[in-house]
């Protein structure tokens, strides 16, 4: 571990123990992309040594061009969950035990088998289960949201907070899995409304990125394992009370929030 990924990766896993949120990495230290991953996998490494459980898979962040346009990045990128991370549909979370938490609507995979290296999307349908989903992404930065860099953003685990997953369904063809419309509620009235070719075109596709991209970072995608895709929209400040989101011909998924 170079002397660079061991000061970041404090910096950050402070951040976590105190409870309290820290200024952008970028502001004390340059940091390229391979190093933010292995920044990553150090933080995660210590939040799992610190008992917040073991690998249970990845999330994608940055699958919109406009969201990519922030980090002045051509491509999303990963972080890595925690079984900690992992809520079951219809849970409670305390507001005041996050830092300054969003909502994502997202569809889950939960692979049924290994993927093989740089799985294509037909291979990751036929190895994958679905289940409707919402991100709650957090980050440990101050101000975080949008005024992250992708190194900022890959340092913190890509914002990883909690990850809801409602039962999992076989998955439709690929042509129906971009089509699947979504509709977000707080407290039974509608807030939101989109569709899942807004993340990388397909779904299935961002999954088939990720697993290109974990390949090249000596990592794989293996059975078990929850892939939060990307979100259908721009992320919302997370607020009291309760959020239900329906996705067609999928099923639905509920979070509730108290202070």
């Amino acid at each position: 571990m170079t002397n660079l990924v061991k000061e970041v990766s404090e910096k950050i896993t402070e951040a976590h123990e105190a409870g309290e949120a820290t200024e952008f990495i970028r502001h004390q230290y340059t940091v390229d992309e391979k190093t933010a991953y292995a920044v990553q996998d150090t933080v995660v490494s210590a939040l799992s040594a610190a008992g917040q459980g073991e690998l249970a898979g990845y999330k994608i962040s940055m699958t919109s061009a406009a969201t990519q346009a922030i980090a002045n990045t051509h491509e999303p990128a990963y972080g890595t969950l925690l079984t900690s991370h992992l809520l079951k549909s219809g849970e409670t979370v305390s507001l005041s035990s996050l830092f300054s938490p969003l909502i994502e609507t997202e569809i889950m995979f939960i692979l049924t088998e290994d993927l093989s290296a740089g799985a294509d999307e037909e291979e990751v349908l036929r190895k994958s289960k679905i289940a409707a989903g919402i991100e709650i992404p957090d980050s440990r930065y101050k101000d975080w949201f949008p005024n992250f860099s992708l190194a900022d953003l890959i340092c913190d685990n890509t914002a990883v907070g909690r990850v809801v997953v409602s039962e999992p369904v076989d998955p439709p063809s690929f042509e129906e899995l971009a089509n699947i419309q979504m509709e977000l509620f707080h407290n039974g009235a509608k807030i939101s409304e989109g569709t899942a070719s807004a993340v990388l075109d397909n779904p299935a596709s961002a999954v088939a990125w990720l697993s290109r991209k974990l390949a090249a970072n000596g990592k794989a995608l293996t059975k078990g394992m929850v892939i939060s895709s990307g979100t259908f929209i721009s992320p919302l400040v997370a607020e009291e009370g309760t959020y239900t989101v329906k996705y067609s011909n999928l099923g639905q998924v509920e979070i509730t929030f108290t202070a």
